[in-house]
């Protein structure tokens, strides 16, 4: 076969004199026989990121193609860039109902890259489900044409920009989103969580927080955040200073986690890493509490140490008493459980509320905002300076307390301003 037709009009003089680029497209066109006999190269001027769009075969994809492809193939090569398959979702059903009946499909995001698993070059990094698709009716004898966007030499900031625009969309989870930024910053993250039991060995971030899902990205870094913000209140002044915990951002860059991350001791911090493996510990303990007492207690309860709120406010105790030894210990031990509660006691925490509270407030440990994640604060702290467990008089004066530290802060505010 002759050399492939390579048009790179309107391209920077500097990306028309990439030679590698022109061998490689020639072995792409060898291998996998686009309908186009020359091709239009283009430039992202984004990210200078070069692509064409062609039309390939059904039998070339299924021969050359792999959906099996690593974000960060050099120092993270077990983790995957692209979503989840969605097997039971009402659309995947249709797609594979359309290509057995000879559907062609558009919008397949790959690199032809022959670096790693050149067996298939065609590393699809967007347009997994419409590939199953393709591959079921091309199994039942359909070939049709396909039209693809494939990129050529990309490093691997390009290649993560790809893999964002590629797998995150209005549909897609903010939870994806996250896990895709933080592969592509290293596996510090990844490899602290499964050392602290966050995540078992080998296993990823959720791409979606449903029930008994891995952590995602957003609850470990509001963990840590957390944890660190608590450690720098000053305990003496503590019922005039607001200790509410907040919760990171997700689907967006977070300035404060991307500060905090930059310190690469917080990986070693052995403070940090008890913490979490204590909390650990909590949340096991609370899931063995409602399974045995299943017949009086909701199955919802098993998973109360992931509210939130109730996550960030006792990450937020135990960074602040770091320097307190004794009442740490009684915030640890919290999860040994007394007189068959679950150590959140979560049927108390449901019937806790204040009198400013509306009709619909079904308890502490149920929403998210700020005033909730404060009350939790108060909690987890108080109950620090019993060691009575969580107790429905815990629980009130707890709340009483908040609602006091949030007029007296009001108080301070105004007296500032006079």
């Amino acid at each position: 076969m002759q050399d492939y037709k390579i048009i790179k009009k309107g391209l920077p003089k500097e990306i028309q004199e990439i030679s590698d680029i022109d061998e490689v497209i020639n072995q792409f066109a060898k291998s996998c026989k686009p309908f186009e006999d020359q091709v239009y190269l283009h430039i992202d001027a984004m990210t200078n990121a070069i692509y064409c769009e062609c039309h390939v075969s059904a039998e070339s994809l299924i021969n050359f193609a792999t959906i099996d492809v690593p974000l960060d193939p050099d120092e993270q090569p077990e983790y995957r860039a692209n979503r989840d398959i969605v097997e039971d979702h009402v659309a995947f059903e249709q797609m594979k109902f359309d290509a057995k009946n000879h559907r062609t499909f558009s919008n397949i995001v790959a690199e032809f890259d022959l670096t790693t698993n050149p067996e298939y070059p065609i590393k699809i990094i967007g347009g997994q489900h419409r590939y199953i698709a393709i591959k079921e009716a091309y199994d039942a004898s359909i070939n049709e044409l396909h039209s693809i966007k494939l990129y050529f030499g990309l490093d691997k900031k390009q290649r993560l920009d790809v893999q964002l625009i590629s797998n995150v969309n209005i549909a897609a989870s903010t939870d994806l989103y996250d896990r895709l930024q933080e592969t592509a910053r290293g596996p510090e993250l990844r490899n602290w969580c499964q050392e602290v039991a966050f995540l078992d060995p080998g296993q990823d971030f959720s791409a979606k927080r449903m029930r008994g899902s891995t952590f995602t990205v957003r609850e470990i870094r509001s963990f840590i955040l957390n944890y660190y913000a608590g450690n720098k209140v000053n305990l003496q002044n503590f019922e005039n200073i607001d200790t509410t915990p907040v919760i990171c951002k997700t689907g967006r860059l977070d300035p404060d986690w991307d500060k905090l991350r930059e310190n690469q001791q917080i990986w070693e911090d052995d403070g940090l890493k008890e913490a979490a493996r204590e909390f650990m510990l909590l949340d096991e303990a609370q899931r063995l509490a409602v399974e045995k007492k299943k017949k009086s207690l909701s199955p919802k309860y098993s998973e109360k140490t992931l509210n939130m709120a109730i996550l960030t406010a006792w990450s937020f105790v135990a960074g602040m008493l770091q320097n307190n030894k004794v009442r740490l210990k009684r915030h640890y031990d919290i999860r040994d459980i007394k007189e068959g509660k679950d150590p959140l006691n979560a049927e108390a925490m449901a019937k806790a509320r204040h009198k400013s509270d509306p009709e619909n407030y079904r308890g502490l440990g149920t929403r998210n905002d700020a005033k909730e994640r404060g009350r939790c604060v108060e909690v987890f702290y108080l109950q620090a300076e019993k060691g009575s467990g969580i107790t429905p008089n815990i629980l009130d004066v707890a709340i009483k307390r908040y609602h006091k530290k949030q007029a007296n802060i009001e108080v301070l505010e105004a007296e500032e301003k006079i």
